[in-house]
Protein backbone atom coordinates (compact mmCIF):
# COMPACT_ATOMS: atom_id res chain seq x y z
CA UNK A 1 0.00 0.00 0.00
CA UNK A 2 1.42 3.60 -0.88
CA UNK A 3 -0.29 5.45 1.85
CA UNK A 4 2.14 4.86 4.52
CA UNK A 5 4.88 6.54 1.78
CA UNK A 6 3.43 9.49 0.99
CA UNK A 7 4.12 12.89 2.33
CA UNK A 8 0.61 14.59 3.81
CA UNK A 9 0.37 18.58 3.91
CA UNK A 10 -3.25 18.84 4.15
CA UNK A 11 -4.79 17.21 6.77
CA UNK A 12 -8.38 16.45 6.87
CA UNK A 13 -8.41 15.40 10.47
CA UNK A 14 -7.07 17.14 13.35
CA UNK A 15 -7.11 16.41 16.46
CA UNK A 16 -5.58 18.51 19.83
CA UNK A 17 -5.27 18.02 23.10
CA UNK A 18 -8.59 15.64 23.32
CA UNK A 19 -9.88 14.31 26.79
CA UNK A 20 -12.72 12.55 27.74
CA UNK A 21 -14.19 11.22 30.67
CA UNK A 22 -17.78 9.40 30.69
CA UNK A 23 -20.12 11.20 33.16
CA UNK A 24 -19.60 8.79 36.57
CA UNK A 25 -16.27 8.17 36.12
CA UNK A 26 -12.80 9.43 37.77
CA UNK A 27 -10.95 7.44 34.51
CA UNK A 28 -9.91 9.90 31.25
CA UNK A 29 -10.62 7.27 28.58
CA UNK A 30 -8.85 9.47 26.43
CA UNK A 31 -5.87 12.03 27.97
CA UNK A 32 -4.73 14.82 25.73
CA UNK A 33 -4.74 13.17 22.54
CA UNK A 34 -3.09 14.70 19.50
CA UNK A 35 -3.56 13.51 15.71
CA UNK A 36 -3.44 14.77 12.31
CA UNK A 37 -4.35 12.44 9.15
CA UNK A 38 -3.65 13.61 5.41
CA UNK A 39 -6.06 13.55 2.79
CA UNK A 40 -6.49 10.23 1.81
CA UNK A 41 -4.32 8.46 4.22
CA UNK A 42 -4.94 5.35 6.03
CA UNK A 43 -4.51 5.19 9.52
CA UNK A 44 -4.91 2.26 12.34
CA UNK A 45 -5.65 3.09 15.68
CA UNK A 46 -5.33 -0.50 17.94
CA UNK A 47 -6.19 -1.06 21.29
CA UNK A 48 -7.63 -3.37 23.62
CA UNK A 49 -11.34 -3.99 23.90
CA UNK A 50 -12.03 -0.75 25.96
CA UNK A 51 -9.46 1.31 25.15
CA UNK A 52 -11.12 4.20 23.87
CA UNK A 53 -11.35 3.04 20.16
CA UNK A 54 -14.57 3.74 19.34
CA UNK A 55 -14.92 6.82 21.37
CA UNK A 56 -12.46 8.15 19.40
CA UNK A 57 -13.70 7.66 16.00
CA UNK A 58 -17.08 8.70 17.41
CA UNK A 59 -15.16 12.27 18.23
CA UNK A 60 -13.68 11.78 14.84
CA UNK A 61 -17.28 11.61 13.16
CA UNK A 62 -19.65 14.12 15.56
CA UNK A 63 -21.53 10.93 17.36
CA UNK A 64 -20.32 12.20 20.52
CA UNK A 65 -19.48 16.42 21.29
CA UNK A 66 -18.80 15.80 24.66
CA UNK A 67 -14.81 16.29 25.22
CA UNK A 68 -12.21 19.02 26.27
CA UNK A 69 -10.14 20.05 23.28
CA UNK A 70 -10.51 20.75 19.84
CA UNK A 71 -11.25 18.15 16.61
CA UNK A 72 -11.51 20.25 13.37
CA UNK A 73 -12.75 17.62 10.41
CA UNK A 74 -12.54 18.62 6.68
CA UNK A 75 -11.79 22.26 7.94
CA UNK A 76 -14.95 21.72 10.43
CA UNK A 77 -14.44 23.13 13.94
CA UNK A 78 -16.79 19.99 15.78
CA UNK A 79 -17.23 21.71 19.13
CA UNK A 80 -19.98 23.23 19.42
CA UNK A 81 -21.85 22.22 16.77
CA UNK A 82 -25.30 22.24 16.75
CA UNK A 83 -26.98 18.35 16.32
CA UNK A 84 -28.82 19.99 13.27
CA UNK A 85 -24.80 20.98 11.70
CA UNK A 86 -23.71 17.43 13.43
CA UNK A 87 -26.13 15.47 11.41
CA UNK A 88 -25.37 17.60 8.20
CA UNK A 89 -21.63 17.08 8.46
CA UNK A 90 -22.22 13.18 8.79
CA UNK A 91 -24.36 13.03 6.01
CA UNK A 92 -22.20 14.84 4.43
CA UNK A 93 -18.15 13.92 4.80
CA UNK A 94 -18.51 10.65 6.97
CA UNK A 95 -19.03 7.37 6.29
CA UNK A 96 -19.17 4.47 9.17
CA UNK A 97 -18.52 0.60 8.94
CA UNK A 98 -19.72 -1.07 12.23
CA UNK A 99 -18.49 -4.44 13.27
CA UNK A 100 -22.01 -5.13 13.85
CA UNK A 101 -23.14 -4.71 10.22
CA UNK A 102 -26.33 -2.94 11.66
CA UNK A 103 -28.50 -3.75 8.45
CA UNK A 104 -32.29 -3.40 8.64
CA UNK A 105 -33.59 -6.83 7.84
CA UNK A 106 -36.85 -5.85 6.56
CA UNK A 107 -35.22 -3.67 3.86
CA UNK A 108 -33.43 -5.25 0.35
CA UNK A 109 -29.89 -4.81 0.12
CA UNK A 110 -30.39 -1.64 -1.97
CA UNK A 111 -32.62 -0.01 0.50
CA UNK A 112 -30.22 -0.51 3.44
CA UNK A 113 -27.87 1.05 1.07
CA UNK A 114 -29.75 3.94 0.22
CA UNK A 115 -31.17 5.00 3.70
CA UNK A 116 -29.05 7.78 4.18
CA UNK A 117 -30.58 9.55 1.36
CA UNK A 118 -33.91 10.04 3.38
CA UNK A 119 -32.27 12.49 5.58
CA UNK A 120 -29.98 13.84 3.19
CA UNK A 121 -30.95 18.15 2.21
CA UNK A 122 -29.59 17.24 -1.16
CA UNK A 123 -32.79 17.42 -2.79
CA UNK A 124 -31.50 17.16 -6.33
CA UNK A 125 -30.06 13.58 -5.57
CA UNK A 126 -33.25 12.20 -3.95
CA UNK A 127 -35.43 11.19 -6.77
CA UNK A 128 -36.11 7.33 -6.40
CA UNK A 129 -34.51 6.35 -9.74
CA UNK A 130 -31.50 8.14 -9.64
CA UNK A 131 -31.43 6.76 -5.74
CA UNK A 132 -31.71 3.18 -6.90
CA UNK A 133 -28.71 4.10 -9.72
CA UNK A 134 -26.46 5.00 -7.22
CA UNK A 135 -27.01 2.41 -4.15
CA UNK A 136 -26.55 0.04 -7.05
CA UNK A 137 -23.49 1.71 -8.34
CA UNK A 138 -21.81 1.52 -5.29
CA UNK A 139 -22.98 -2.28 -4.17
CA UNK A 140 -21.18 -3.03 -7.52
CA UNK A 141 -18.02 -1.19 -6.16
CA UNK A 142 -18.04 -3.45 -3.24
CA UNK A 143 -18.30 -6.48 -5.44
CA UNK A 144 -22.10 -6.90 -4.94
CA UNK A 145 -23.41 -6.52 -8.55
CA UNK A 146 -27.01 -7.42 -9.20
CA UNK A 147 -27.81 -7.74 -5.47
CA UNK A 148 -29.64 -4.90 -4.87
CA UNK A 149 -33.09 -6.89 -4.25
CA UNK A 150 -31.76 -9.82 -2.01
CA UNK A 151 -32.66 -9.92 1.76
CA UNK A 152 -29.72 -9.40 4.31
CA UNK A 153 -30.98 -12.89 5.99
CA UNK A 154 -29.59 -14.29 2.61
CA UNK A 155 -26.02 -12.79 2.92
CA UNK A 156 -22.71 -14.10 4.31
CA UNK A 157 -21.05 -12.57 6.93
CA UNK A 158 -18.77 -10.87 4.15
CA UNK A 159 -21.43 -9.81 1.94
CA UNK A 160 -23.41 -8.50 4.91
CA UNK A 161 -20.33 -6.35 5.39
CA UNK A 162 -20.23 -5.29 2.00
CA UNK A 163 -23.57 -4.00 1.56
CA UNK A 164 -22.43 -2.00 5.17
CA UNK A 165 -19.57 -1.09 3.07
CA UNK A 166 -21.63 0.03 0.43
CA UNK A 167 -23.78 2.34 2.68
CA UNK A 168 -21.23 3.77 3.88
CA UNK A 169 -19.86 5.48 0.68
CA UNK A 170 -23.50 5.96 -0.72
CA UNK A 171 -22.70 10.06 -0.85
CA UNK A 172 -18.94 9.64 -1.52
CA UNK A 173 -17.70 11.05 1.35
CA UNK A 174 -14.40 11.65 1.59
CA UNK A 175 -14.20 10.33 5.26
CA UNK A 176 -14.50 6.41 6.03
CA UNK A 177 -14.17 5.71 9.69
CA UNK A 178 -14.50 1.50 10.38
CA UNK A 179 -14.67 0.19 13.86
CA UNK A 180 -13.72 -3.38 13.74
CA UNK A 181 -14.82 -3.85 10.58
CA UNK A 182 -13.14 -7.41 10.53
CA UNK A 183 -13.95 -8.07 14.19
CA UNK A 184 -17.08 -10.31 13.51
CA UNK A 185 -15.48 -12.20 10.63
CA UNK A 186 -13.69 -15.59 10.12
CA UNK A 187 -10.37 -15.30 9.11
CA UNK A 188 -10.52 -15.66 5.20
CA UNK A 189 -13.07 -13.20 5.01
CA UNK A 190 -11.83 -10.77 7.43
CA UNK A 191 -8.87 -10.51 4.81
CA UNK A 192 -11.04 -10.10 1.79
CA UNK A 193 -12.85 -7.20 3.54
CA UNK A 194 -9.38 -5.71 4.38
CA UNK A 195 -8.48 -5.92 0.40
CA UNK A 196 -11.99 -4.17 -0.46
CA UNK A 197 -10.93 -1.46 2.05
CA UNK A 198 -7.26 -0.97 0.68
CA UNK A 199 -8.44 -1.37 -3.22
CA UNK A 200 -11.48 1.27 -2.09
CA UNK A 201 -8.43 3.29 -0.56
CA UNK A 202 -6.84 3.38 -3.39
CA UNK A 203 -9.49 3.70 -6.39
CA UNK A 204 -11.15 6.97 -4.29
CA UNK A 205 -8.95 8.34 -2.67
CA UNK A 206 -10.83 8.19 0.53
CA UNK A 207 -9.22 8.97 3.81
CA UNK A 208 -10.09 5.71 5.93
CA UNK A 209 -9.38 5.64 9.82
CA UNK A 210 -10.06 2.09 11.45
CA UNK A 211 -10.10 1.02 15.19
CA UNK A 212 -9.13 -2.57 14.94
CA UNK A 213 -7.56 -5.43 17.08
CA UNK A 214 -7.29 -7.36 13.63
CA UNK A 215 -3.19 -7.47 12.67
CA UNK A 216 -4.40 -8.29 9.46
CA UNK A 217 -5.28 -4.43 8.77
CA UNK A 218 -2.77 -2.92 10.59
CA UNK A 219 0.58 -4.63 9.07
CA UNK A 220 -1.63 -3.77 5.57
CA UNK A 221 0.10 -0.52 5.01
CA UNK A 222 -0.13 3.39 6.38
CA UNK A 223 0.32 4.71 9.94
CA UNK A 224 -0.31 2.92 13.01
CA UNK A 225 -1.35 4.47 16.49
CA UNK A 226 -1.28 2.15 19.26
CA UNK A 227 -4.17 3.55 22.28
CA UNK A 228 -3.24 2.21 26.07
CA UNK A 229 -3.82 4.14 29.22
CA UNK A 230 -5.62 6.75 27.03
CA UNK A 231 -2.50 7.91 25.53
CA UNK A 232 -2.03 7.46 21.64
CA UNK A 233 1.22 6.66 20.77
CA UNK A 234 2.78 6.05 16.77
CA UNK A 235 3.51 2.10 16.68
CA UNK A 236 4.52 1.67 13.22
CA UNK A 237 4.24 2.54 9.78
CA UNK A 238 5.23 1.04 6.06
Amino acid sequence: MTGGAKRYTLFVIKLEGITKRYPGSEIDVLRGIDLEVGRGEFVSIVGRSGSGKTTLLNLIGGLDSEFEGTVSVDGRDLRGCSDARLSDFRNRKVGFVFQAYHLLDHLNCRENVALGALFARDDGRRGSKSIKQRADAVLEKVGLAGAGGRWPSTLSGGERQRVALARALFHGPPILLCDEPTGNLDAETGREIVALLLELHEREDVTIVTATHDEVIFTAGGRVHRLAGGVLDVEASS
